[in-house]
């Protein structure tokens, strides 16, 4: 056996050049990280085992060369390559005094099995010839995510020296197990000058056994002992998978690879949701892990990350009987089935991987994706009138459609393209943009529609929306505390109910003994007892509200929450009062029409996040921050007031 690189020669018959086989993946819009994930975990998925129940196990690992494995790249990787750099990078790579890899790696997948030479590959099981030799190869598996095979190049332009080692472990055709390891560079073609004269090479390069007539993967124990001095993971007794190593990988603008396995690990998110979500009482159909220098980096839970969660409740209501069936009448075909799920929402923080997608502040966007349940792209809706109410759907093509959908991708699998169709298929996919742009209107109430004395646009739950329309109320427009400073009572049945309160500003002035008017005061003592006859002043308590509204997540709900104190020390009850408001008229209501809901108090929460649930409630004034968590009314603007009294002493 030798082990070194064979470079492809133009036969006479010719062959593909390695920038025509580099540009296929033409010129997508999503980063190369992010194509990176769709389309290797799009290949892990269709390469699943056929009678396993168990998840596929998909991972991004990251890490430097250690100087125990380092020597081994350095000797091993460059023998037989071409001495030119400009026609072989990898030589250069390979002399830098840091070498660092990037690994995706899938177990629980058939690995890379069948015939290794592209003209024994007449049956069915052809996975290493597709992968390593072939371009373009159709799709082996209905309903797959992938179509033509054009994916794996993004591991080659991922990688600055166009370079990637392939480790393997398949089943063989007697029932046993085989390790498979061969190298891979794609990079240009070029012309060299030999013995016999010049000579045009297409840019292809293949590292492994090259003691035949042509270059085969190192196999069995040998394959185990390089990649065991290579540092690379091994493969259980019965573990099957592969792992594909970029070598240097170009991070794009990411300068520490930390900060890009975090983005990989949102992005993964992002893009596979769908795979990560357990339904019907089943696993999740695939598990996912990133890691760099063995530091593992949490890829986010989308049931409990907003907005994701939304995605995941359209799912949900997709499958379930509130989803719709959307159809085409002319010529009739049944699309696919939509879920869509419109709540209020704080707004989002920002990121790379959502403003990627054309997510920023808001999320008003459709999830499409085809049977194999993996996310196409986001399209964008109509944008809600409010910032603070979004909407999320999901559209999944039906099986007898999936062909149409698959045609109407291009290579990266991230749009549907009507324009790339023949009649009716053209149709069908233009049909599905309108049906959900019908189902949006329909959520939103736009395009008029509107019952008789309502309103024709959606409220949305915002009142910063309308601030400039209602005056003097509570909402998310802003908090102030109307209570006078330092007023004072000399007794608990003198103590206004509204003090804090609707923005209503109180100068309430009572009788002391002796016939003196208390108000203004600084007070005395809040502690102080007091009885009938005491003309010891205590001052009146008050809420001191605390910046203005705002949304925040609690699980399946997002609530208003209003941070308030209350300053006077002693025992206090507190009350909410919670109403909507009419925009336009500075009317509130506090008994809902027929039908409708009202914002309701969940609770008090106090420092420490314990939660009381009574209204009223009694607490001890002190400097102590309160918040009161309400969850508001949806379509209308949810107005917040807190009321204070005295706790009458025995």
């Amino acid at each position: 056996m030798e082990v070194s690189w064979y470079s492809q020669p133009y036969p006479p018959e010719g062959a593909s050049a390695a920038e025509g086989i580099r540009n296929q993946l033409g010129r997508p819009e999503l980063d190369l990280l992010t194509i990176l994930v769709r389309e290797s975990a799009q290949n892990s998925w269709d390469a699943r085992l056929p009678d396993s129940s168990a998840p596929v196990d998909y991972g991004i690992d990251m890490w430097t060369v250690d100087p125990a494995h380092a020597g081994a790249w350095r000797t091993l990787l460059p023998a037989g390559a071409p001495t030119n750099p400009d026609h072989f990078p990898l030589r250069t790579t390979l002399r830098h005094p840091v070498i660092r890899v990037l690994a995706v790696s899938d177990r629980g997948t058939r690995g890379l099995g069948g015939p290794t030479r592209a003209n024994d590959a007449v049956g069915a099981d052809r996975d290493f010839v597709s992968f390593i030799r072939n371009i373009g190869e159709p799709r082996d598996r209905a309903l797959g995510g992938g179509t033509y095979g054009f994916g794996k190049g993004i591991f080659y332009l991922l990688s600055r020296s166009g370079s990637v080692l392939v480790h393997s472990r398949c089943r063989t055709s007697d029932g046993g197990y085989e390790t498979r390891l061969i190298g891979c560079t794609l990079w240009k073609s070029y012309v060299a000058t030999e013995h016999a004269g010049d000579r045009r090479y297409t840019g292809r390069h293949w590292w492994g056994d090259t003691s035949g007539d042509v270059v085969e993967p190192l196999v069995g124990t040998a394959a185990d002992a390089v990649a065991q001095r290579l540092g690379l993971r091994p493969f259980g007794p019965q573990e099957t998978g592969t792992t594909v190593v970029v070598i240097d990988p170009n991070l794009d603008e990411f300068e520490q690879p930390t900060n890009a396995a975090e983005y990989l690990a949102e992005t993964i998110a992002w893009h596979l949701w769908p795979k990560m979500i357990s339904t019907d009482g089943k696993p999740p159909a695939m598990r996912f892990s990133v890691t760099c220098d063995g530091v593992p980096y949490e890829v986010p839970d989308p049931r409990s990350t907003p907005p994701l969660h939304m995605f995941v409740k359209a799912y949900e209501v997709m499958k379930g009987e509130q989803g719709r069936d959307l159809a085409c009448r002319n010529p009739k075909k049944h699309l696919g089935r939509l879920g869509l799920d419109k709540r209020i929402m704080p707004a989002l923080e920002r990121s790379r991987a959502k403003e990627l997608l054309g997510i920023e502040d808001i999320v008003h966007h459709v999830c499409l994706m085809r049977p194999a349940e993996l996310v196409v792209t986001y399209r964008p809706g109509p944008k809600p009138p409010s910032i603070h109410q979004g909407y999320a759907g999901v559209f999944r093509a039906d099986e007898s459609m999936d062909e149409v959908y698959a045609k109407a991708e291009p290579p990266t699998h991230d749009a549907w393209n009507s324009q790339s169709l023949e009649r009716p298929e053209s149709t069908y996919v233009h049909t599905t943009f309108t049906r959900i742009g019908e189902a949006l209107n329909g959520l939103l109430s736009l395009n008029g529609n509107a019952g008789q004395g309502a309103s024709s646009v959606a409220l949305g739950a915002a009142s910063s929306y309308f601030s400039g329309l209602v005056g003097g109320a509570w909402g998310i427009g802003g908090a102030t505390d109307y209570s006078k400073p330092g007023s004072t009572v000399t007794g608990s049945a003198d103590v206004d109910d509204d003090a804090g309160g609707r923005g209503r500003r109180t100068t309430k002035k009572s009788k002391a003994s002796g016939g003196s008017t208390v108000g203004g005061g600084n007070g005395g003592d809040a502690g102080a007892p007091h009885g009938a006859g005491d003309s010891t002043p205590r001052r009146r308590p008050r809420v001191q509200y605390v910046g203005e509204p705002y949304y925040e997540d609690h699980g399946e709900n997002t609530l208003l929450v209003q941070d308030f104190r209350l300053p006077v020390a002693g025992p206090q009850r507190v009350r909410s009062d919670l109403a909507v408001t009419l925009p336009g008229t500075g009317g509130r209501e506090t008994d809902p029409p027929l039908g409708a809901t009202m914002p309701v108090l969940i609770g008090w929460q106090d420092e420490s996040g314990r939660l009381y649930d009574g209204d009223p409630c009694v607490v001890e004034g002190s400097d102590a921050l309160w918040r009161a968590l309400v969850r508001p009314a949806p379509d209308t603007m949810t107005e917040i007031g807190i009321k204070v009294e005295a706790v009458k002493e025995p």
